[in-house]
């Protein structure tokens, strides 16, 4: 006799939106998604006896951006630290190119699994980067720009007061704020000599 025929996800629930056709031969799953995957058993029964066979469904998909870059700004001397993260089954790999042309490791460049760190960053550090994330499915990229700050100590105009008046006993407070990239070193003379911390 003509069997009977059910369909099972091992493990699971069958997704909502799976159909069945040719008098239930046939399970259909539209728009299939990463958690439609896993084992389906389909179970053929009638007076005579019954048979099921198994099968796994595997979805792969392309990867795509959980994490980008952003364009960033640092001082001459100060470490970047980029991450891009993506999704994606097989799980992404991640190459860097700097100006179109691949990154590779160096003394002060390292790249893990998506992250892209430069120690004390300089001018020649500075250009356009981007992350490739990449499954054997496809390729996706992000990019972003690097701009290094690097500039001679000046100070502002209201800073260059050359006569400070003051009574005596009263506390003075001279300020020292160059604008700089780095971050310079500063240091203070009384006429020729150096100033020292003392209880004043």
């Amino acid at each position: 006799p003509v069997p009977t025929i059910s369909w099972r996800k091992v493990n699971g629930h069958n997704p909502s939106k799976a159909r069945l056709r040719k008098s239930q031969a046939v399970l259909e799953i539209p728009n299939v998604q990463l958690e439609d995957a896993g084992m389906y058993e389909c179970k053929a029964e009638n007076s005579r006896g019954r048979n099921v066979f198994r099968g796994q469904l595997q979805v792969y998909t392309y990867p795509h951006w959980v994490e980008k870059l952003n364009d960033t700004q640092l001082d001459s001397g100060e470490q970047l630290r980029w991450e891009c993260k993506a999704t994606g089954k097989p799980r992404p790999t991640y190459r860097w190119l700097k100006n179109g042309v691949p990154l590779w490791p160096q003394s002060r460049i390292e790249m893990v699994n998506g992250v892209l760190m430069i120690h004390s960053v300089n001018v020649s550090d500075a250009g356009m980067y981007q992350c490739l994330a990449e499954n054997k499915y496809g390729t996706i990229y992000a990019s972003a720009e690097l701009k290094i700050l690097a500039s001679a100590p000046t100070f502002p105009l209201n800073q260059r007061k050359k006569t400070i008046i003051v009574t005596k006993g009263q506390e003075v407070v001279i300020e020292c704020k160059p604008q700089a990239s780095p971050k310079p070193t500063i240091t203070w003379k009384k006429g020729d000599k150096a100033l020292r911390e003392s209880k004043r």
